[in-house]
């Protein structure tokens, strides 16, 4: 169990060596400010792949050195994806990040059915919070990527999370499904959803975690709240990870939390490997926790 982000630094330094990050389109400043932060603290040895004059134009007016390292110079934003993902496809790297390049395109190079990064499985978001009124790390999926997933879909989304919290240290996290009410009403199709979600990991057909659900917000995060609505619950208060019903839901409650002083990290999973996918309003220090923690693994 993680208490902080500071925490994936630690974990970081214990379990992993220097990984190659590529950064796709990489004339952009904030995302080369957080790849050159990431070299200094030697989380990352990163190849940039973009135009190479506006590459360099960039990195002389912030002061980073090209000495050492590895620049592919492509003529276009979507030239620079492909490549990028190729030299993931090929070994030749362990991360993708999004640099100057609508995700759009992005999305369209790491799905391409014969030179893409799929693995089988969905890709869903995932971030971890650090916010103050919580005793742990709290992880949110899906925010950014799955509209409005079907019950199939959110056993993959819950996939996704788990298998990726196992690698960080977590032997059994606890998920929270969440819906607006935390009884099942027929008329609230999320909190359905979450009833069988919780009764599939019951009979094994979710494993390597606990998930309870429906929980509202309260009563996942706050074990006073379960307590008083009678809910008996190894989740309800303890959540490791809220499971969220659509993308409206997850991406108002992640902005909350981004906007009012929560600290997190973010990947893309469900890909061959994970994917550094920010939003140019994320601050320089969440891309930096974000390639941490897409580098544990």
């Amino acid at each position: 169990m993680l208490k902080t982000i500071a925490g994936l630094y630690i974990k970081n330094k214990e379990n992993s060596g220097i990984k190659r990050l590529v950064l796709a389109s990489a004339a952009d400043d904030h995302s080369l400010d957080a790849v050159y932060k990431a070299k200094e603290q030697n989380i990352i040895e990163p190849v940039l792949v973009g135009h190479k004059d506006d590459i360099k134009k960039l990195c002389d007016e912030n002061g980073y050195k090209l000495d050492d390292i590895e620049l592919i110079h492509t003529e276009t934003k979507e030239e620079a994806v492909a490549e990028s993902v190729k030299l993931v496809k090929e070994g030749k790297a362990e991360i993708l990040m999004k640099g100057n390049v609508g995700t759009a395109t992005l999305l369209r190079g790491i799905l391409n059915d014969e030179r893409g990064l799929k693995s089988g499985s969905l890709l869903s978001h995932f971030a971890f919070f650090e916010i103050p009124e919580y005793h742990k790390l709290i992880a949110l999926t899906d925010v950014a990527m799955n509209i409005a997933p079907t019950l199939k879909e959110k056993v993959g989304i819950i996939s996704n999370a788990v298998k990726y919290m196992h690698k960080i240290g977590y032997l059994k996290p606890k998920v929270a499904v969440i819906g607006a009410v935390e009884t099942v009403n027929e008329k609230m199709s999320a909190t359905i959803d979450a009833a069988i979600l919780s009764k599939m990991a019951q009979r094994k057909q979710i494993s390597g975690c606990i998930i309870d659900g429906p929980l509202a917000f309260d009563n996942a995060l706050s074990r006073e709240s379960a307590e008083h609505k009678g809910i008996i619950s190894d989740v309800a208060g303890d959540a490791d990870l809220l499971m969220l019903p659509n993308i409206e839901a997850g991406n108002v409650l992640y902005k909350s939390f981004a906007y009012t002083g929560g600290k997190l990290a973010a990947v893309i999973l469900g890909a061959t490997a994970p994917i550094v996918l920010t939003s140019r309003s994320d601050s320089e220090e969440s891309k930096l926790n974000s390639i941490v923690l897409a580098a544990i693994s």
